[in-house]
């Protein structure tokens, strides 16, 4: 081989290097680069020292890039004339022309096409995809051409903030280290996604990632369906009011009238104490809100309004659901058993590949706890609506379905909803 032809080579990868370490630094995740930082170890001392000063770091990969594809271009523009005089002359006319008259318009071409593809397309591509990786890697050889092009990307900087500050009125690259809530949650996910299953989660980082979601969730999501909702009329008697209390355990009870459409308030069963002579004397009120409202809005409203329960209507005004702060807060923190959650569902474990599971149970829950990965969507939030959206119709009890690799047996079916499922994990084919 000759040495031109290592020259390029070399270059080549020089330019690779360089627009891949640029990539990875923008790609990277800032709080995961942080945490490295932190490390008493000689590679955490090279971080630090390398990402002190962004802009610096991003100006010496751009010049030692240009040094590189400068290098590039004056040898492979020989070797290239090189090459074409080798093939002629060609019995080709258009081939003579474009050898010939178009002799410049063929070497860009191709170096171009070249270095498109080896020291920019494919590098940047790979060190995206693993950028966090890839910025300790070459963290080393990076610092040291950090510290050979610091005179230049200086001086490059130096001219850039003159003409920003005169010309644009802006403060330069004086650019202070925020962290985005995407980095944040990116980087929790990643850290349980490490944590074997057989492992319990630690509290605090559940809450955290919690938070990081909670301004995402919208009423829907956390709220009782109307099929659960208990409620009476509002004709009831106090009497019979007081057995509905004692037969479900509850400490509020919404009240409609003629219909669960037309919701005009709850009781609370601490009322019944007065004694009073109807229900509507004692009736509090509730406050509305549309199923896709933002949970942290609807947290706000009942925070300052100083009611506890709100009533979730659909986009014709009829009653979807409810749901009270503590279901909020439950977002946050997680279950927090009391009267409302008497119904018992089924989250039974029988092997790694086989489960029970009832229909209510939230996909997201299964994907946290058993690492199923199964597939999420706005239409549905419980494991009976996955099954739902994709057969579009109530299965048959003891029917099988069969949604890519997972195998749902349905045990127990009424004529509206799904209640129990069993599920098993089959090899895709």
């Amino acid at each position: 081989m000759s040495a031109e032809a290592i020259i390029i080579i070399f270059s080549l990868l020089l330019s690779a290097f360089f627009s891949g370490m640029e990539i990875a630094y923008v790609s990277s995740n800032k709080i995961y680069i942080e945490i490295e930082k932190l490390q008493n170890d000689f590679l955490a001392k090279v971080l630090k020292r390398l990402t002190k000063k962004p802009s610096k770091f991003i100006a010496a990969m751009l010049v030692g890039n240009n040094i590189a594809l400068v290098v590039y271009g004056f040898y492979m523009g020989d070797l290239i004339m090189a090459w074409l005089n080798e093939i002629q002359p060609l019995h080709n006319a258009i081939l003579n022309y474009l050898v010939t008259d178009l002799s410049l318009f063929t070497q860009t071409v191709l170096s171009t096409l070249l270095i498109l593809v080896t020291a920019e397309f494919l590098p940047k591509v790979f060190f995206q995809i693993y950028a966090n990786t890839m910025l300790k890697f070459f963290a080393v050889p990076a610092y040291l051409f950090y510290l050979l092009f610091s005179f230049i990307s200086s001086f490059v900087i130096w001219i850039s903030d003159m003409i920003l500050k005169r010309f644009f009125k802006t403060d330069g690259d004086e650019v202070q280290l925020a962290f985005s809530k995407i980095e944040l949650g990116n980087f929790i996910s990643e850290q349980m996604e490490t944590v074997e299953e057989e492992d319990e989660v630690d509290s605090e980082i559940q809450i955290f990632q919690n938070a990081l979601q909670f301004s995402d969730i919208k009423a829907r999501e956390v709220m009782i369906p109307r099929t659960e909702i208990i409620a009476v009329n509002q004709d009831q008697e106090p009497g019979d009011l007081v057995k509905t209390f004692t037969e479900t355990g509850l400490s509020k009870i919404l009240i409609y009238n003629d219909t669960i459409d037309d919701i005009i308030g709850y009781v609370h069963s601490f009322e019944l104490f007065k004694k009073p002579a109807s229900v509507n004397s004692i009736l509090l009120p509730v406050i509305f809100v549309p199923e896709t409202m933002w949970v942290k809005d609807v947290l706000n409203v009942l925070i300052k309004k100083r009611k506890s329960i709100a009533v979730v209507i659909d986009e014709y005004g009829g009653t979807s659901g409810m749901m009270t702060i503590e279901d909020i807060v439950e977002e946050l923190f997680g279950e927090i058993e009391d009267e409302h959650d008497s119904p018992i569902l089924v989250d039974e474990k029988i092997s790694d590949e086989h489960f029970k599971f009832s229909a209510r149970v939230e996909v997201d829950y299964i994907n946290e706890t058993y690492r199923l990965n199964i597939p999420t969507g706005e239409n549905y939030e419980t494991l009976g609506g996955f099954i739902v959206n994709h057969t579009e119709e109530i299965p048959h009890q003891n029917e099988v379905v069969r949604i890519d690799q997972f195998e749902f047996t349905i045990l127990d079916v009424s004529n509206t909803k799904i209640d129990l499922v069993e599920l098993k994990i089959k090899s895709e084919d």
